[in-house]
């Protein structure tokens, strides 16, 4: 993607970067191949005075570097090294360099995979670095929204304000099965979107796992990826998964970590709490992006339409990504989980504060919400009593609608257009 095409879609990064940069001595840009890591810090870079970039996907630079670490890194202004992960040497020169010099904003670096996971990079930089995750783009990034969900529930509760939307159930799912990856949404029909799915996926388990670790088997590899997506949604059982694809499960815990590394995927970790005893302790699985989930999922504009089709797990798939980028940039700390207890009670997602209050959402794919949709939510609040703020159930309708005390229906548009006074 070219550089211009980053004012179509306005990152929520930039600015963490920037103000990052006013007080860090490295910053690393992190995230899933094709998200625009190289394009957002190309941009900063260029409009930094005395700036200097490096691209390491290139043959000379990439041997450069290998050859004299020390000297390559040395430079008085801000140095953009993008993919650094493939000399993993440079971490250590870049340590020495901004200890001799302390001044903030030395180092902007990008890479394609949790820096510290991978074999053979030294844990160099502790204390001088911070991390920004990138994500596939957000709706609210791709509509020119606020993304303001987060910081805005836990501010207002049941409370919050947001704009009808126009949208329908069709429209959710169209967006849920076109996902984020500024590619894929450049490209206007499923069938050009499924190429890139495709191209994607063989070219990130032939470059970017193999460049983690050493994998016997890559079709397993992809075998696995196409059982997590029929799976978004769901328990992440290592001996279901095991049986299913008849590997070892230790083979398939490491893949599923190597595709954690490598931002295909995401364990949503268990939410419990003193009153929630009965709580169970599984992740729930997550991919990164609806859109490729859908395509290795197989589902298609064809069979989404079905009423047979799983149509469910897809919108909860896509409602929780949304939240999981939106936890990058909001104001306060907040951690997302799933509850289920042994008794089959079960809410789709937990967004907790540091300070311990909590907002329960569950998802409905559906444009119609009942009562029965809240029983989860309600088992929750009556635990929780004071630091229960509220429960949401995000649904495919258009009217916000109350269901009791801390209770209400919302659209899920909420997600992206709270606090919008624009039609949505």
């Amino acid at each position: 993607m070219d550089i211009d095409d980053l004012a179509l879609f306005p990152r929520r990064a930039h600015e963490m970067a920037c103000e990052a940069l006013t007080d860090t001595r490295v910053v690393v840009i992190n995230g899933a191949r094709q998200t625009g890591k190289s394009t957002l810090a190309q941009e900063i870079a260029r409009k930094t005075p005395g700036s200097r970039e490096l691209f390491l996907d290139q043959a000379a630079v990439r041997a450069a570097a290998r050859e004299d670490p020390d000297g390559i890194v040395h430079h008085d202004g801000l140095m953009l090294i993008d993919e650094v992960q493939r000399v993993p040497d440079l971490l250590l020169s870049i340590k020495r360099e901004v200890d001799s010099d302390p001044r903030p904003g030395r180092f902007l670096l990008t890479g394609s995979a949790r820096l510290l996971g991978i074999k053979d990079l030294p844990d160099a930089l502790p204390g001088r670095s911070e991390t920004i995750e990138l994500w596939p783009l957000s709706q609210g990034e791709i509509e020119w929204q606020p993304d303001g969900f987060v910081d805005a529930v836990f501010r207002n509760g049941v409370g919050i304000e947001t704009p009808r939307p126009r949208l329908r159930r069709a429209d959710y799912l169209d967006r849920a099965m076109r996902g984020g990856y500024p590619e894929a949404v450049h490209r206007s029909t499923h069938r050009r979107r499924a190429r890139f799915f495709d191209s994607y996926v063989t070219d990130l388990i032939n470059r970017d796992v193999k460049q983690v670790s050493d994998i016997e088997h890559p079709a397993d590899m992809r075998r696995l990826l196409n059982i997590l997506a029929g799976r978004m949604g769901g328990l992440a059982v290592i001996d279901n998964i095991s049986r299913d694809l008849g590997l070892p499960r230790t083979t398939v815990k490491r893949y599923l970590d190597l595709l954690d590394l490598v931002y295909l995927v995401r364990r949503i970790p268990a939410w419990s709490s003193n009153a929630t005893t009965r709580a169970i302790a599984t992740p729930k699985l997550l991919m990164i992006d609806s859109g490729l989930g859908a395509h290795l999922a197989g589902l298609t504009p064809a069979r989404i339409s079905d009423v047979t089709a799983p149509v469910g797990p897809l919108m909860e798939n896509f409602v929780l990504s949304e939240l999981a980028r939106q936890l990058t940039w909001s104001e306060e700390p907040v951690r997302l989980y799933h509850y289920r207890d042994r008794d089959g009670v079960e809410v789709d997602g937990i967004l907790e504060r540091a300070s311990g209050e909590v907002v329960g959402i569950e998802v409905k794919a559906a444009e119609t919400v009942r009562a029965d949709d809240f029983k989860g939510l309600q088992h929750l609040a009556n635990k929780l009593g004071d630091r229960w703020v509220a429960g949401f159930v995000l649904y495919a309708g258009q009217e916000t609608l109350p269901f009791g005390d801390r209770l209400r229906a919302l659209p899920i548009a909420a997600l992206w257009c709270a606090g919008s006074g624009n039609n949505c």
